[in-house]
């Protein structure tokens, strides 16, 4: 039964809150939950801290590897059975991290948590959003990346109470049940595809039976941006020096802060933190975090995306140079605020950017191509700051060294210019056949 805009009240808050509650449950599939788990990783395998990043540079990798194809499933099958089905093997993929026992092992969990975790049921997060808001995307990205990474912030220092009471095998035991009881029923009970599967419209403007915002069909002389008419195909966007840039955003952003979130109990302990502190210092990331994405949220909707890019590899600039002068307290509040800001300001900025540029007719898809940056990028952080904080003796030298990276990001992401919206119906589509 196709219901009304006059029979429903508008369904994208409850989409909103799915996505926000979805994003949160990656977290043990992230590297601040991975973080605590490390040190006892290291000692159970009785092997190097080098070695466990190899282990999860491999697993990361691989994770990635599949992010196209799950995108694609999610633009021909629907957020609600991809979140169901990604939920499902998530909760596995966690409890297969309980049983590690060998690096190969190791290796495979990391697989299975960074592709179904921290890619794929990620994905599905900001998929939902970007279907269900249009004119207030960026704002709804915003609150998503803000709601979503707060909350975040407690998954490390939860899972490592669980751990100092009950063992690191039982703390994984507890994510993938948390995961199962959460993520599975929300997905399959309570989303909704798109809303014109209800008879509505995204932001929950007047219902139009003859032209939904989703549908594929044009409306007027020319698309309106990140709608589904006139979207870009994965090629096509492809082809286009703004994926690129997003790209750059995504591989350098994904590095560096996995590099500094996988190693924070150590780079902390450097500085003078218990592993108990250390795992609490990703609470004030918190203000950062919803500080930058809701700001950047609002610039997007208000102002544009020219300079947004910029401005957050140039937050990630800043926080190498404090790291690299962590001496106190204070110091390191700054340090752990700034890190939550380049997190929130860059989740807002891709999520609102990638279907603001190329429509949402084909957002699994790309969005899929620009999670394969993002999670490439995550997966060699962690072992390019252990070699070069080996190499140098310290994270101070290590974080200086890297901080070239985001420098020579910042250059890039300013030849970034808005892309005008395509003009027609979406490619593939029956309405394309038809105009032709």
């Amino acid at each position: 039964m196709t219901h009304t805009p006059q029979t429903r009240p508008f369904l994208g808050r409850r989409m909103l809150t799915i996505a926000v509650i979805a994003a949160v449950m990656t977290g043990p599939g992230q590297t601040i939950g991975v973080s605590v788990f490390i040190d006892h990783l290291v000692g159970a395998l009785d092997t190097s801290r080098s070695l466990v990043s190899s282990a999860y540079l491999i697993g990361t990798l691989t994770g990635a590897a599949a992010m196209p194809f799950v995108g694609r499933f999610i633009d021909r099958r629907g957020v609600r059975l991809s979140q169901t089905l990604v939920g499902v093997a998530f909760a596995v993929a966690l409890v297969v991290m309980a049983g590690v026992n060998t690096l190969p092992w190791l290796v495979v969990g990391f697989a299975g948590i960074r592709m179904f975790g921290q890619g794929s049921l990620s994905m599905v997060s900001s998929v939902t959003v970007a279907l269900w808001f249009e004119r207030r995307r960026g704002v709804a990205m915003g609150i998503l990346a803000t709601a979503a990474g707060a909350l975040m912030t407690l998954v490390p220092v939860v899972l490592n109470q669980v751990i100092e009471g009950f063992g690191w095998r039982i703390a994984w035991l507890v994510a993938a049940v948390a995961v199962a009881v959460v993520v599975v029923p929300l997905g399959w009970f309570g989303l909704v595809d798109r809303p014109s599967s209800v008879g509505q419209r995204p932001d929950g403007d007047p219902f139009n039976p003859a032209t939904p915002a989703d549908s594929g069909l044009a409306v007027g002389p020319q698309s309106a941006p990140g709608s589904a008419a006139g979207s870009y195909t994965r090629s096509e966007a492809a082809r286009t020096s703004q994926f690129w840039i997003l790209a750059v955003i995504g591989v350098a952003s994904g590095s560096l802060i996995t590099g500094l979130n996988f190693h924070q109990i150590d780079l902390l302990g450097e500085a003078g933190l218990s592993s108990g502190e250390a795992a609490i210092m990703f609470l004030p990331q918190i203000l950062g975090s919803s500080a930058a994405a809701l700001g950047v949220g609002y610039v997007l909707d208000r102002v544009g995306t020219r300079f947004v890019p910029a401005f957050s590899m140039l937050l990630l600039v800043a926080v190498h140079v404090i790291a690299a002068g962590l001496s106190g307290q204070a110091t390191i509040l700054l340090y752990a605020v700034v890190l939550g800001s380049v997190g929130g300001s860059v989740r807002a900025a891709l999520s609102t950017m990638v279907p603001g540029y190329f429509g949402t007719g084909h957002i699994g898809s790309i969005q899929g191509l620009i999670t394969v940056a993002n999670v490439a990028g995550s997966a060699v952080g962690p072992v390019v700051l252990a070699v070069t904080q080996s190499a140098t003796g310290s994270y101070r030298s290590a974080n200086l060294i890297l901080a070239v990276i985001p420098v020579l990001a910042t250059v890039v992401c300013l030849f970034n210019r808005v892309l005008e919206p395509r003009v027609g119906p979406v490619p593939g589509t029956l309405e394309e056949c038809v105009a032709t």
